[in-house]
């Protein structure tokens, strides 16, 4: 359970990211109402899952998911393209997640 609300976690500050970007530096209120919302609910849920999981190990996973999903949020919704060294950032950041998941004794499964 906690690492179900982790990834609830995750999905709202992906949101709250995504909608900030189409926010246009907060010019825009609809986009700016859900940043606002969507980090509140992000941080949230954190705080919960903070209650069973290290908080070393939830927000390397909160983060590093946000950033893989936020990149690929950028390319698929915003064209942002990435070059090669930042492909492969992000795939060591993917690669960290999983060792700490298969291989940690803090991530408490």
């Amino acid at each position: 359970m906690p690492y179900l609300i982790l990834a609830f976690a995750v999905l709202a500050e992906t949101i709250g990211t995504t909608a900030l970007q189409a926010s246009q530096q907060f010019s825009r209120l609809g986009p700016s109402v859900i940043v606002v919302l969507a980090y509140a609910a992000a941080f949230y849920l954190l705080a919960l899952a903070l209650k069973f999981i290290p908080v070393g190990v939830a927000y390397a996973i909160w983060s590093g998911l946000g950033i893989v999903l936020i990149a690929l949020i950028g390319f698929a919704v915003f064209g942002q393209r990435l070059d090669l060294p930042a492909i492969a950032g992000i795939g060591l950041i993917m690669a960290g997640i999983v060792v700490i998941q298969l291989f940690s004794a803090s991530a408490g499964h």
